[in-house]
């Protein structure tokens, strides 16, 4: 269970807790196929091949170890060897990166989040803290967060330590008065757990708990939280 008296802030892990992540990407990549097909065809013919493409990336993650927390960074770094592999002018990377992070950020949120977070915005400071690219600023929920902290801006992703730590910098609050919300068992609830916040895992495919601590407050969906926090 949750302490709400010793709650004055709340983080948010956004995809797949905030919105269904796997659409999201869908929706993006179907952008840049198109923008590919009318600005660097011979590259979106071979995009099209799902096996080049994951050869690509695979082979640009271990190029780049040491950016394997950055998302964006690697999907530009993928788009620019397409292209080079295509024989297209490279420096078209940066464009289709654009039409391809503009669409990243069009999420389908699930049903009454947008409702929840205004409710709890209006008590609690809200944080997003990302493993992901998205910019949540550019999200149908931008308004409700005051800032947002990624695993690109800190150089680690969760559950490192460090990314809380930063959240709760931003809040100018301790650990110990930051409630994190997320999806994923390890990154979030224990991740979050070990810096001292109080966790709530949303567990929204009834998976088992597998880890040695206590198994956190679980919800199915971000909408009840309100129910714990809020008269």
């Amino acid at each position: 269970m949750i302490d709400p008296t010793q709650i004055h802030a709340i983080t948010f892990d956004l995809d797949d807790t905030l919105w269904p992540i796997a659409p999201t990407i869908a929706h993006a990549d179907q952008v840049l196929a198109e923008w590919l097909a009318t600005h660097a065809p011979q590259t979106a013919r071979l995009s099209a091949n799902l096996e080049v493409r994951r050869e690509i990336r695979a082979l640009i993650d271990a190029r780049h170890p040491e950016r394997s927390h950055d998302l964006s960074f690697l999907r530009l770094a993928s788009i620019r060897e397409s292209l080079r592999r295509a024989g297209e002018a490279e420096h078209l990377a940066e464009a289709a990166f654009d039409a391809f992070f503009a669409a990243r950020n069009q999420v389908f949120v699930f049903d009454g989040v947008v409702q929840a977070l205004s409710r709890l915005a209006a008590r609690y400071p809200l944080v997003a803290v990302s493993n992901g690219n998205a910019d949540v600023f550019r999200t149908p929920v931008g308004p409700y967060f005051q800032a947002s902290v990624s695993a690109r801006d800190c150089g680690v992703a969760k559950p490192d330590p460090r990314i809380f730590e930063a959240a709760a910098r931003q809040l100018g609050l301790p650990p110990e008065a930051v409630l994190h919300v997320g999806d994923d068992a390890l990154a979030d609830a224990v991740g979050a757990r070990g810096v001292g916040m109080q966790t709530v895992w949303v567990n929204t495919h009834a998976r088992d708990w597998t880890h040695d601590s206590p198994q956190p407050l679980t919800l199915s969906e971000v909408t009840q939280l309100c129910d714990y926090l809020l008269p």
